[in-house]
């Protein structure tokens, strides 16, 4: 199928054909039409298939022609919000009619926010806490909000966002759709979503216990003295174009990046406890080339989609299999190969017999 199939304008259809997106994925062709014609869903997918243009391109449609006016995207993490809106803003760009995209995240200046907030915005893309904050002085108004989408609802949820997202959807009122969308929908997803959305529909293309085809893994058996010696031959063997390096805590995050920057890699570090305006300069430069390993603990691991990624490295094996799935998920996005290289240390057996398990079991479908 192609997007003028499933129902967009022309006119978005040549904007994504501008983006060089001709071909709509899995989910999007499953989910655009729906969401065209107003259904509450809940969408399910893989990492890495194109659940945000899935729900953007319906959305950004319907706002160009006024079948609704204005709608609220809420996600866990500001670098999501961040990357959200600019793939909305680029399908905007290329329109003739001026669309408002505004992201509202925290660490930047709440005033300059307060400031366009007084302009009519079409798409607020939004962390909840710094939505709450600006509903709380009352510089937000959402009542009249048609259309919520929850990106990443799972992960919202674990962060303890429950009570934040409750109180937004209290003071939307009058919202005419809502969507989940998420990697993994469990128990807690699905309360939350029939809780607010009435004739909801659940879309699963994948289970979250799903790895990309095309993304090559390899383990390597390594103790805690030796791992940095035996993760610095590995990447030396791989040479990789752009690499996602995984760690368990910032602290871990903070000695790696020490003890690669002393090796003469080319890394930068990135974990919630570094600022805002930081973050984002090193995530441009990452997505820039101009850094070729990116240290990180499991804020990454979610949501993100950097194109140009090669390998991605766990050099503390993740502690669910859950979040084994999302990182090595990093690589190997919408049909691209990729690579995955994870140190096993004894302490980790449970969860990589786990993994193995899965890959076991995708290997015979």
């Amino acid at each position: 199928m192609t997007f003028t199939d499933i129902g967009l304008d022309i006119d978005i259809v040549k904007a994504l054909a501008k983006s060089g997106i001709k071909k709509p994925t899995p989910v999007q062709e499953m989910s655009i039409g729906k969401i065209l014609d107003g259904q509450n869903l809940i969408i399910e997918s893989n990492t890495g298939t194109g659940k945000t243009l899935a729900f953007l391109a319906p959305l950004i449609n319907k706002v160009y022609l006024v079948q609704v006016k204005k709608v609220l995207v809420l996600a866990p993490t500001r670098e999501l919000v961040i990357q959200i809106g600019n793939e909305a803003q680029s399908i905007v760009d290329k329109l003739d009619k001026e669309l408002s995209i505004l992201p509202i995240y925290g660490g930047r200046d709440i005033q300059s926010q307060i400031n366009k907030l007084k302009n009519n915005i079409n798409i607020i893309v939004a962390t909840p806490g710094r939505l709450l904050d600006h509903i709380n002085r009352k510089s937000i108004d959402i009542t009249n909000t048609d259309c919520l989408v929850l990106d990443e609802a799972d992960q919202m949820l674990l962060m303890g966002f429950r009570n934040e997202i409750n109180t937004v959807i209290k003071n939307m009122k009058n919202y005419r759709q809502i969507l989940f969308l998420s990697a993994t929908v469990d128990p807690k997803v699905k309360k939350l979503a029939y809780r607010y959305a009435s004739s909801l529909e659940i879309l699963n293309l994948d289970t979250d216990k799903e790895i990309p085809d095309l993304i090559d893994q390899h383990f390597i058996q390594t103790t805690d003295r030796n791992k940095f010696d035996d993760f610095c031959r590995i990447i030396d063997q791989d040479r990789p174009f752009m690499a996602i390096v995984f760690c368990r805590t910032k602290a871990r995050v903070d000695k790696l990046e020490l003890q690669m920057g002393q090796a003469g890699y080319n890394c930068k570090k990135i974990h919630s406890d570094i600022s805002q305006t930081k973050r984002e300069k090193i995530m441009k430069d990452f997505r820039d080339l101009k850094i070729q390993f990116l240290i990180s603990t499991d804020l990454s691991s979610r949501g993100l989609d950097i194109g140009g990624i090669t390998h991605i490295y766990n050099y503390d094996f993740p502690e669910r299999l859950e979040d084994y799935v999302h990182r090595v998920g990093r690589s190997g996005r919408l049909g691209r190969e990729g690579k995955a290289c994870s140190m096993v240390t004894e302490k980790n057996m449970p969860v990589f017999e786990e993994v193995k398990r899965l890959l076991k079991n995708t290997s015979k479908k």
